[in-house]
């Protein structure tokens, strides 16, 4: 009887082991990602093929000097699907903030003294290369998916 009662609290301590595991996993899902850079707009930060680690935040937590990666803005003829394309950028200014004076005569920020609130300015590292707010305008901070904490190895360096 005592190897039954044993038995049972050996496969309940298991249990509630692999269950807060799983928890675990899920709670890491939601909060961090990696997302694999493409193209040269952050050269030479970072480089076609690098990986990054994203922690997920709310909009209202970026600040100016970060590195965040945000959802590409959608073609006006947009076709529906399920398809979402990301940007790597820095955060030049928060809304509240002046407009930054080496960004103030673009043509997509002309006229505009401050950002708006709920909307940022974020530029490539790399201005011949990068599509950002120089040509696109202010970025609703709703887009924002998180900022870069890290790149990560190469995964064939594991």
């Amino acid at each position: 009887m005592a190897h039954q009662v044993h038995g049972r609290l050996i496969l309940l301590l298991v249990l509630a082991v692999a269950v807060s595991g799983l928890a675990l996993v899920a709670w890491l899902r939601r909060r961090f990602v990696v997302v694999e850079v493409s193209g040269d707009s952050m050269r030479p930060s970072f480089h076609t093929g690098d990986r990054v680690l994203v922690r997920r935040i709310p909009p209202r937590r970026v600040r100016t000097g970060e590195v965040v990666v945000v959802e590409a803005p959608r073609p006006r003829m947009h076709q529906p699907g399920p398809e979402r394309k990301w940007h790597i950028k820095r955060v030049a200014a928060v809304g509240g903030d002046p407009v930054p004076a080496p960004v103030a005569d673009a043509p997509a920020l002309r006229n505009a003294d401050r950002v708006p609130s709920g909307h940022l300015v974020v530029l490539g590292d790399n201005p011949g290369s990068s599509l950002d707010s120089r040509q696109r305008g202010f970025v609703p901070a709703d887009l924002v998916l998180g900022v870069v904490l890290r790149r990560l190895p190469p995964e064939n360096s594991r």
